[in-house]
């Protein structure tokens, strides 16, 4: 008689009579399966508790084939090798799951250990070990921030989600989908493409409204960190679509959290609060540095990263609306470091340059900004580039080249952002050349639509001074 293998002692094995309870060791005959089995002759299910026993984060199920050979039990070499996988890649799991700041060896030891385990696992494991390689790609990805890893953890996750929960029938038929493996298999996906934003916040927002940690995957804890995790992604997305608001409702529970000052922030800068807008901007941008020097736990370090350039930009611009003109410069030299090849930050610099007097670097900025957006602009056609280009001839007093400029911007494509502003901009050009009545009309029209960027005062002043009726554009 032949020793089963353990898919097949799964399948051929009646409702185990007992099961161990602590890990087997392979040391000595005494710690061996057949060394505790003598005289036995059944196939047994037993659930092992390696570290914790809440689930498949802290147990593996392994069969056991023992057969009677010779008044005594005998156990296979190859299910030795087999329970030996299965012991091995529990314990690289629980090595990494555990650690606060994983090593890359210890995630890599990990993935294959559950490579090799899978395919000679039983079926009702499938899911679970799918999860445990995905959760140790995920943390050697959270090292390495590739954009690669952080897909193929996703992949692993969804594996395991189609497995769940393979090989029970059962169990099939009322058990759900973790909440947990769907929360990690979204935030896994937006790390690897933060352009999947709408299509993820769905599953998101269903894994964790109302959270349900249950700790079957991962400690309870861990859990709700993910969750918490989970909710600033939310908020994240929030704010990629400029809805503020939604974040800020989304974070209620975070006051603390980084991405609350920064949906905060938002708000005040709508609302033309902008010391206030400021100031909450610069306690996120404490917070992400402080985040940088602490030890975090994986699922802190999957919270959505600001992106420095655009982070600064704003921050920058806050300061130089609410009158920190100094402090603006200097976070807006801060943007510009982060990123020489957003235009955007280069803008702002200028207009606050401009503010404190610093006229010459104010031209240069335009002039930088004008060239940075043409180089980023395919086929060379960028309204953005004729937009900065047009304040830099304004400013130079050029005001016949500088209206060519502003209706080339608004004839190529730029941000809708910016398309009031160029508007305004090349009526102001017109007025300035001495072309009053109707480009005095539409000059005081387009102010209401511009962005605070726009210099205002000085629109509504060039206004005053010029007669309703006049010459036209």
């Amino acid at each position: 008689m032949g020793s089963l293998t353990v898919r097949d002692a799964q399948a051929k094995a009646p409702a185990p009579p007992l099961c161990f309870q602590r890990v087997v060791g392979f040391g000595g005959a005494g710690d061996s399966p057949a060394g505790s089995l003598i005289g036995a002759a059944w196939h047994a299910k037993c659930w092992v508790s390696i570290v914790r026993g809440n689930g498949w984060a802290g147990r593996g199920t392994i069969y056991f084939g023992l057969l009677w050979l010779g008044g005594g039990a005998a156990l296979h070499a190859g299910d030795a090798q087999q329970l030996a996988l299965a012991v091995r890649a529990q314990t690289d799991f629980d090595r990494v799951e555990r650690a606060l700041e994983t090593e890359l060896p210890d995630a890599a030891r990990c993935e294959q250990s559950e490579a090799a385990w899978l395919p000679v696992a039983p079926l009702a494991e499938i899911a679970a070990i799918h999860f445990r390689k995905g959760y140790c790609t995920l943390a050697r990805a959270a090292i390495t921030r590739r954009p690669q890893d952080f897909a193929a953890a996703a992949g692993e996750f969804r594996k395991s989600i189609e497995a769940w929960p393979a090989g029970d029938p059962v169990k099939a038929r009322y058990e759900r989908v973790s909440p947990t493996l769907l929360l990690l298999e979204s935030i896994v996906r937006l790390e690897a493409e933060p352009g999947a934003a709408g299509r993820q916040r769905q599953q998101i927002g269903a894994a964790i409204d109302p959270p349900r940690c249950a700790g079957r995957l991962l400690p309870v804890n861990d859990c709700q960190s993910l969750a918490a995790t989970g909710t600033q992604w939310l908020a994240w997305i929030d704010l990629q679509h400029d809805d503020p608001d939604r974040a800020a409702h989304d974070l209620s529970g975070q006051p603390d959290s980084p991405w609350s000052h920064w949906a905060a922030g938002k708000q005040d800068f709508r609302d033309h609060h902008y010391p206030a807008a400021a100031a909450q901007y610069g306690e996120a941008v404490t917070a992400w540095k402080r985040a940088q020097t602490e030890t975090r736990s994986l699922a802190a370090r999957l919270a959505p990263q600001p992106d420095w350039a655009a982070v600064l930009a704003d921050w920058g611009g806050a300061q130089f609306l609410g009158g920190e003109v100094s402090e603006a410069i200097g976070t807006l030299d801060r943007a510009v470091k982060a990123d020489p090849h957003r235009a955007w930050a280069l803008y702002l610099r200028a207009r606050a340059e401009e503010q404190s007097g610093q006229a010459e670097a104010a031209l240069a900025d335009y002039s930088l900004a004008s060239r940075t957006a043409l180089a980023a602009a395919q086929d060379l056609a960028s309204g953005e580039a004729h937009f900065y280009r047009g304040i830099l001839l304004y400013r130079r007093r050029d005001f016949t080249q500088a209206e060519s400029e502003f209706s080339s911007a608004l004839n190529f494509e730029i941000p809708e952002t910016l398309r009031p502003d160029a508007a305004a901009w090349r009526h102001m050009a017109a007025v300035a050349g001495g072309a009053c009545g109707a480009s005095r009309a539409l000059l005081e029209k387009s102010l209401g639509a511009v962005t605070p960027y726009f210099p205002m005062r000085e629109a509504r002043a060039l206004a005053a001074g010029c007669p309703l009726t006049g010459s036209g554009i």
